[in-house]
């Protein structure tokens, strides 16, 4: 059974050279374990996903232009997140704030083509169906 994705937990992105960490603001008013729980729609990048430190996607704008410049050589650029759609699938079985819950098996795609993904759902012992 997957785990609820709370404030803290820790991401990963395909493309991205570091883990990242996960943002929840508390307008949803619930708490797991002490922090807010996470909804699908804690997407906003630079809001609720931080960077992941250099991007190495070459559909990346920044990347593609610095490569281009090194005459080929895939060069990394830091990582601005650019996830324009929410979480998926999600829980849909729980709401929280009238929207899925965010479960630690769900993904975000990066507008440059990254998946990101949930390592650690800063939660032990709340799961979801």
């Amino acid at each position: 059974m997957p785990s609820q994705v709370s404030m803290g937990a820790m991401l990963q992105c395909t493309f991205g050279l570091a883990p990242s960490t996960l943002v929840v603001l508390p307008a949803n008013k619930v708490m797991a374990e002490g922090p807010p729980a996470a909804n699908i729609m804690d997407h906003k990048p630079m809001v609720n996903i931080l960077p992941f430190g250099m991007c190495n996607s070459p559909a990346n704008p920044m990347v593609a232009a610095a490569t281009a410049a090194a005459l080929g050589v895939l060069t990394p650029m830091p990582c601005i997140p650019a996830t324009s759609a929410p979480w998926v699938p999600g829980a849909p079985t729980v709401l929280i704030a009238q929207m899925p819950a965010l479960d630690n098996v769900s993904k975000c795609m990066c507008n440059w083509g990254g998946v990101i993904g949930i390592v650690n759902p800063a939660t032990v012992k709340t799961m979801i169906p």
